[in-house]
């Protein structure tokens, strides 16, 4: 029994193969392009689902405690560092971010491309940020706040800007060529970056946990999906009929 099934597993192996044959060097794409396909579709429903819960009272709830908890570790160590990290969150903090990596790919990579993809995902979050906040109207949490803060709560914008960006540098890193312990600190690295800009936020005062989970799921969204088109646009790059 246990050598047919093996047999069975292998014809159907070797029929894949010779039908598939002729789309092996774009295979790692397509497989690519249907994860991202299917995560960016979850993430828009959870997304939809975090908004419509926005008004009731057990999410008013988790907020609450979640907010106490953080506000919990306020100490002036802690106050100066997430400072930091939110004003790092800030168009000068991304303008200064993205002169380092602007030198760094010119200097090393000697490409503008990754450089450009960055600021053309940071762009489209930060614009659908804009857009989101006015659509959906809330209002900013009715603490004291220990920054100044002129726009509306939902979703956060450093959150979503911050997943956006780094989440893609991420991205980018774990196509370069080079040392793995150097890749895994830097993926580190930006991660820890993009949770300290989200929980200086609720730290801070300017936003609700929702706000900040809002943001993180709306970048995720503009990161996989430009994944998602830059990965198809090498399918046809690398399809020699077209």
């Amino acid at each position: 029994m246990r050598k047919t099934l093996i047999e069975f597993i292998s014809r159907i192996r070797d029929f894949l193969v010779e039908k598939f044959r002729a789309y092996d060097h774009k295979l790692p794409y397509i497989i690519f392009v249907l994860i991202s396909l299917l995560v960016v579709v979850g993430s828009i429903n959870l997304f939809i689902e975090l908004t419509e819960t926005l008004k009731t009272e057990m999410l008013a709830g988790i907020d609450q405690q979640v907010t106490d908890y953080v506000l919990s570790f306020r100490s002036p160590a802690l106050t100066d560092f997430f400072i930091f990290m939110t004003h790092a969150g800030d168009i000068y903090g991304y303008l200064i971010v993205l002169t380092l990596y602007l030198l760094i790919s010119r200097l090393i990579f000697k490409r503008w491309k990754f450089v450009i993809l960055s600021t053309l995902v940071l762009a489209l979050a930060t614009g659908s940020n804009m857009i989101l906040k006015r659509f959906i109207n809330r209002a900013r949490p009715g603490i004291e706040h220990m920054v100044s803060v002129e726009t509306l709560s939902y979703p956060s914008g450093h959150a979503m800007s911050a997943m956006a960006f780094y989440g893609f540098l991420i991205y980018l890193c774990t196509k370069f060529r080079i040392n793995r312990l150097l890749k895994t600190a830097i993926i580190v690295l930006l991660s820890f970056i993009i949770l300290s800009i989200g929980i200086s936020r609720i730290y801070l005062g300017v936003h609700f946990p929702s706000d900040i989970a809002g943001g993180f799921i709306a970048g995720l969204i503009w990161v996989v999906f430009c994944i998602l088109i830059f990965n198809l646009i090498e399918i046809f790059r690398s399809d020699p009929r077209t």
